[in-house]
């Protein structure tokens, strides 16, 4: 053994194991995503459809994401760490809490939650996802779903991000099929008994509360508790090995005999219409999430064209290296309008399960294509994550899952425009009958 160790030690040169070349130096010839380019995405000047106070939101989180966050996001990305250093800076922004009004809670319009998490997402789409995740999901359940005691409680901290939620729906059996939940709550003297397994529940290794769905054992039904961090009987462990979303810190929870007083159980959540209620609104946000990445990959795309050249000229002066940059801003343009107009049905109190839906699956499909024409453009740097591009591409694929699959949400609308659902298969004939 001693033997080999030298012959391989000796096989290594003198530097092998010498530091990598700072991005800049080993190719000095385009800007690394670490100096996030200025954003050049918005050709139809759609801002203008923004209010003062929504474009006033947009400035300031596109600010503190270029400056703050973009220089530190690649490396904690690489290592699938969280960086806990961002969660001051996110409480200063006063956007967790999105539209809820009191409580801490900023109280903004649909619209300008929307574009603060596609301006997180632009620069690191883990960074939204936590966000949304504490906000769109966890927060958001406690304000439609919760006693007044409870927003009372629970709301000003995690405006703050003095404390930070989870939201535990998914489980290893159902996943899709999200009303199943295997999951149970039992009646007790006092409060309930959880006993369980949740997955790729996003933030919960460190959460301080978890927001937990089960079915009631004696009315069938889901309920919804909030279940505090280090609870006797829970355990939450980080899912490893992931190739996308890999700031995010997913877990697998799981629950053995852990006692949930009543006063954490959430009055507002008596079926699964009542979970939904918060995945309606939630797929709005989620659909700003691949317009943010998007945005980002094309200012990338953009700013790294007109500076890398070859044969002589820029990238940028190539005919189908426009055709390509075109056909991403229009995309995008087309994104926006939709995730636009998705707010402004919630606004005016018409969107529908099928509207969120089919704006959350046509988008992230949009997006797919988008990004992986941004990750043509950039040849060879298009698969290292200093240059934004992979990590973005990467990134978007939990998406185009997550909160619904594409196919799952097109049957949700399928289901709405036809009046039919086509969730389960026909069920099996045991002969034809031809």
């Amino acid at each position: 053994m001693k033997r080999k160790a030298k012959m391989h030690k000796e096989a290594k040169s003198s530097y092998f194991d010498m530091p990598a070349l700072d991005v800049s130096v080993a190719f000095p010839q385009a800007t690394p995503a670490s100096i996030f380019p200025p954003c050049t995405s918005d050709y139809y000047q759609l801002a203008d459809l923004l209010t003062p106070e929504e474009q006033a939101i947009r400035m300031k989180v596109r600010e503190c994401m270029e400056k703050e966050i973009a220089p530190i996001m690649t490396k904690y990305w690489e290592k699938a760490e969280f960086p806990f250093e961002i969660i001051p800076k996110f409480g200063a922004l006063q956007i967790a809490g999105g539209t809820i009004k009191g409580y801490g809670c900023p109280g903004h319009s649909i619209t300008g939650s929307a574009v603060a998490a596609a301006e997180v997402a632009r620069v690191d789409a883990s960074c939204s996802t936590f966000l949304l995740v504490h906000s769109s999901l966890a927060m958001l359940t406690i304000g439609l779903c919760g006693s007044e005691m409870q927003k009372e409680k629970y709301l000003p901290s995690l405006a703050e991000f003095d404390t930070i939620a989870c939201w535990g729906l998914t489980e290893p059996d159902y996943g899709s099929d999200a009303s199943g939940l295997g999951t149970t709550a039992r009646k007790v003297e006092g409060g309930w008994i959880l006993e369980g397994q949740k997955r790729w529940i996003g933030n919960s290794t460190f959460a301080d509360i978890l927001v937990i769905f089960a079915r009631n054992t004696s009315t069938n039904q889901i309920n919804g508790f909030i279940v505090k961090k280090d609870a006797p009987g829970l355990q939450c462990t980080k899912i490893e090995n992931k190739i996308g979303l890999r700031i995010v810190q997913n877990g697998d929870i799981l629950l053995k005999n852990v006692f949930v007083p009543d006063e954490d159980r959430l009055p507002g959540v008596n079926s699964f219409q009542d979970t939904n209620k918060v995945l309606a609104v939630s797929r709005v946000m989620v659909a700003w999430q691949p317009i943010g990445i998007t945005m980002g990959v094309y200012d990338m795309c953009h700013r790294y064209l007109k500076e890398r050249k070859q044969f002589g000229a820029p990238l940028a002066a190539f005919q189908i290296n426009q055709q390509k940059l075109v056909q991403m801003l229009s995309n995008i343009q087309a994104m926006i309008l939709v995730g636009w107009r998705l707010c402004k049905l919630h606004e005016s109190d018409k969107l529908t399960h099928g509207h969120a839906s089919l704006g959350k699956s046509w988008i992230t499909l949009r997006a797919r294509e988008t990004v992986a024409l941004g990750r043509e453009l950039l040849g060879g740097n298009g698969i290292l994550a200093d240059f934004h591009v992979a990590k973005a591409f990467c990134d978007l694929e939990p998406i185009y899952t997550f909160e619904g699959t594409y196919d799952i949400n097109t049957l949700v609308t399928g289901r709405e425009i036809t009046g039919l659902a086509s969730f389960k298969p026909a069920p099996v004939r045991q002969k034809s009958r031809l």
